[in-house]
């Protein structure tokens, strides 16, 4: 009697649980077979509330050094050498107005932005549109009041950054080192990954 009891408690529990299961499962496979690009802002929206998306801290087996060698356009026109970012900690999201996505992460990474120490860590949000839609990457961040800051190639991009598939983000730390590299859409608004950027930056101010 104790047993059919309990098991009944153990299905019970299973038929609640299900559904959570089977998304995160499906979450997961999108996720690192690259299908995960396809999806809409809303599904996204909705998938990025689960947690199973939060953004991976895990370290590359091998630290490649990043390709500091090209030059960045603000929205303002400025034109900036990347080497000017060189010690300090950098996240570098590359992302696109057409890219959905793109766009259901952006909140996230905004919320990141704030709470950050900027003087420590720098962004570059570097949208890959067109040349010629320019402007409308300016609309873009004006419409949604993102603060963070938002760049355009100028020129050319080093072959690291010409990645297939998009949103990709990358940690660099203060040595020039790729730290972390994240494809796909995540949530960076979390604890542990605002922890492990501040522990970069700790880790270079002990050198």
């Amino acid at each position: 009697m104790k047993i059919a009891f309990n098991k009944q408690i153990l299905i019970t529990v299973w038929k609640s649980l299900r559904p959570w299961a089977i998304m995160v499962a499906v979450v997961i496979v999108l996720r690192y077979t690259g299908i995960l690009a396809g999806i809409s802002y809303v599904t996204g929206s909705l998938l990025l509330k689960t947690g199973a998306m939060n953004a991976s801290i895990e370290e590359p087996l091998v630290e490649k050094s990043f390709n500091y060698n090209f030059k960045i356009k603000d929205l303002n026109g400025t034109v900036i050498n990347f080497k000017d970012f060189k010690g300090k900690t950098v996240f570098l999201n590359v992302w696109a107005t057409w890219c959905g996505p793109c766009r259901v992460e952006m909140p996230s990474i905004q919320k990141l932005y704030d709470k950050v120490d900027k003087e420590k860590i720098a962004f570059v949000m570097l949208a890959v549109d067109k040349r010629s839609d320019f402007e409308k990457v300016v609309n873009f961040v004006k419409e949604r009041e993102f603060s963070f800051p938002v760049y355009v190639p100028h020129e050319y991009l080093p072959d690291q950054l010409m990645v297939r598939t998009i949103p990709t983000t990358f940690v660099i730390n203060s040595d020039g080192k790729i730290a972390a590299q994240e494809t796909g859409t995540a949530n960076y608004d979390t604890e542990e990954f605002k922890s492990f950027l501040e522990g970069l930056t700790a880790e270079a101010k002990s050198k």
